[in-house]
């Protein structure tokens, strides 16, 4: 398992946007492990329509019944002082396979990851995927 991003005292902004995106990777290969060690106790999930998800089990759970597979191609990220840390957002397009094997692409997406003292505390999901997925064929 590669390292932790080092905490940059510095850069809290560099260190936050490490901590997201090495989490963000480590859920797109499903090293769970690893994934789980950027987690602040009680952390908080927030996906579209309002779900609440408390661990990563819940979120690999709900998108075994979405996607065969889902991965990030990443546009931009921004971070911005929050009350004890940084907010770092994520936006760019998902690509994949739904369940029933057909490829999707340019889904729009936005992760808004709060990090604070170096682990996360909250993510916060949109994405276009409901309105791409339910669309008329």
């Amino acid at each position: 398992m590669p390292a932790r991003p080092a905490a940059n005292a510095t850069d809290p902004f560099a260190a936050a946007i490490a901590v997201a995106t090495a989490y963000l990777a480590a859920m797109e290969t499903r090293d769970l492990a690893r994934a789980k060690s950027f987690l602040a106790p009680g952390v908080a999930f927030v996906f579209p329509g309002g779900a609440r998800l408390t661990d990563i089990d819940a979120i690999v759970a709900g998108s075994a019944r979405r996607y065969q597979f889902v991965g990030k191609h990443i546009d931009g990220i921004d971070a911005a002082p929050v009350s004890g840390g940084v907010a770092v957002y994520v936006r760019g397009r998902l690509h994949g396979r739904w369940l029933d094997g057909s490829a999707f692409d340019d889904i729009r997406f936005i992760d808004r990851i709060e990090v604070r003292d170096g682990l996360i505390v909250r993510q916060e999901v949109w994405n276009d995927s409901g309105e791409i997925r339910n669309a008329p064929r």
